[in-house]
């Protein structure tokens, strides 16, 4: 167990200390952030239920289903204690307040520790998902962070998400145990499931057109997504999140970009960046970003910056492959 009883007292102790406490986590939320996020407000609750306990962050459209934010307001920072979960570093945090205006007290994430910004924090890269991690920080408070079936709901569907139901190779052993203590409580895990792979019409018919501009070469798989497109197959840029493991499925890939064209930034494209062998965090490091091995993102500025990204990927599954020894032609 990657877990160890020490941090999950000092956590409960900084939980008890304080009377307010805001719980924020990364920007574009996806079901391990929101799950983790409202997971740990309800299990705090649960324990304490005199404490004022708020979600922060935007809604997330695609997400409403499974939780929504509370109103906070600057004066709720006032004496706050302020936990952020299942975000690596500091310039992802979602929130609508000032940052300068917000001290990060306590971090618990499972990314690479690349971004040490709170005063303390439970980082553990062995979890499949933050809500994995918290709903074990739950078993270890011996009560004092109590699950019930609502924070059973929601930390379950952040396991879903992040493992792609148990796809991913960062499902393990203890996250099928953590599955298996959660699915004892009452909630719909299969309505939970069938969420996650839900897709609208339109999605679908985008998912025909992004297969059709999918370029491949040298094992690696990448296409751009416009504004434009976007706005002809009638689907939002979070919608189209739904295409980022399409390319996983092809023979002879190992390693996919997806870049999705931003308007009124100087970002020129935010980059999706997946693998099933190469290490491709580091490539997303190069480029104003980061996340797991397997699972990443980016920012690129330019064309020629997006063109620098694909080769150093074409780089990354040459290095793989030869180390592997896998004789596949690429």
């Amino acid at each position: 167990m990657y877990l160890n009883l020490e941090e999950v007292n000092v956590l409960i102790e900084k939980i008890e200390s304080a009377q307010t406490i805001i719980i924020h986590r990364h920007v574009s939320a996806d079901p391990d952030a929101i799950g983790s996020q409202l997971g740990l407000k309800t299990l705090i609750k649960n324990g304490y239920p005199t404490k004022r306990v708020l979600a922060a962050g935007t809604i997330s459209q695609g997400l409403k289903w499974l939780g929504e934010m509370d109103e906070v307001s600057r004066e709720d920072y006032e004496s706050a204690l302020v936990i952020v979960v299942d975000t690596a570093n500091h310039p992802r945090i979602d929130t609508t307040i000032n940052p300068n205006y917000i001290h990060w007290n306590i971090k618990i994430d499972h990314h690479p520790d690349v971004d040490q910004y709170a005063d303390f924090q439970i980082v553990h890269t062995k979890a499949s998902s933050t809500s994995e991690l918290i709903s074990f920080i739950s078993r270890y408070s011996d009560e004092r962070l109590p699950m019930d079936d609502v924070a059973a709901r929601y930390l379950y569907a952040g396991i879903l998400g992040d493992t792609g139901r148990f796809m991913y190779n960062s499902t393990t052993p203890l996250t099928f145990d953590a599955a298996a203590y959660l699915i004892q409580f009452d909630f719909n895990a299969q309505y939970l499931s069938d969420m996650m792979a839900q897709i609208t019409l339109d999605e679908a018919k985008f998912h025909g057109y992004f297969y059709e501009k999918l370029t491949i070469e040298d094992g690696v798989a990448y296409v751009t997504i416009t504004q434009e497109e976007m706005k002809k197959f009638n689907i939002t840029e979070e919608q189209s999140n739904s295409t980022v493991n399409l390319p996983s499925r092809l023979a002879g890939v190992y390693s996919w970009v997806t870049f999705v064209e931003q308007e009124g930034s100087e970002i020129a494209y935010r980059c999706r960046i997946r693998s099933r062998g190469p290490v491709i965090n580091g490539i997303a490091a190069n480029h104003d970003g980061g996340g797991h091995p397997m699972a990443s993102g980016a920012n690129v500025y330019s064309s020629q910056e997006l063109e620098q990204l694909v080769d150093e990927m074409k780089q990354a599954v040459k290095k793989y492959l030869n180390k592997k020894g896998d004789k596949d032609a690429i």
